[in-house]
């Protein structure tokens, strides 16, 4: 398996990574077999693995955990947060005030919760989770940056931010001294190619 810089982070990945959203009851709720298939993943050299808060309701992160005990140093670990952990796109379950977003407040919350279920000190990369229309960058950016100067996250990024709020960020992270943006995960597959228009550019 060849190796890749991700970005600027110093960080080496597999060119392949394994997404972890079907873990857990939304999708396979057997925690053995999910085990299985990230263990097989590794064993083939993949060293990505990503994951989020809320998937499964963090059931998806702590297999995950369970996956990487002993194994954790060979792993470039990835999740997000943003979203509340029990979010229900139908809008059935409320969302309860101040858990959820990209504030000071609840990202330093959601990286604690992840870090507990993951079994880990760290996270490689930690995503925000789509755009926050409530919360100023600057916070967003400079709780990141804390974060990454205590040693919880070892670079910096988002998963479906429109090329317009990325460059925003950018400016605002060089104006302010903040961590910039290392990586964005967009959705793109060959019935949804958008991002060659906007982002890859």
């Amino acid at each position: 398996m060849r190796y890749r810089p991700l970005g600027r982070t110093g960080i080496q990945v597999s060119p392949y990574a394994l997404g972890a959203m079907m873990f857990g009851a939304v999708g396979n709720p057997d925690h053995d077999e999910s085990i299985r298939i990230i263990h097989r993943a590794l064993d083939a050299g993949i060293n990505f693995v990503d994951t989020a808060d809320m998937y499964s309701a963090g059931e998806s992160e702590e297999i995950v955990g369970k996956a990487l005990k002993g194994r954790r140093d060979d792993v470039v670990l990835a999740t997000k947060a943003r979203f509340p952990v029990n979010f229900d796109p139908s809008g059935a379950t409320p969302v309860v005030p101040n858990r959820s977003g990209a504030s000071r407040r609840w990202l330093i919350q959601a990286l604690d919760d992840s870090l507990r279920r993951l079994g880990t000190d760290y996270v490689d990369l930690f995503q925000i989770h789509q755009p926050d229309p409530d919360t100023d960058i600057e916070e967003t950016l400079a709780a990141l940056t804390d974060l990454v100067r205590a040693g919880k996250i070892r670079a910096i990024g988002t998963s479906s931010m429109p090329a317009s709020d990325l460059v925003h960020a950018h400016w605002v992270a060089e104006r302010r001294g903040l961590i910039r943006l290392r990586t964005e995960q967009p959705p793109y597959s060959i019935l949804n190619r958008g991002i060659e228009r906007e982002v890859l550019p």
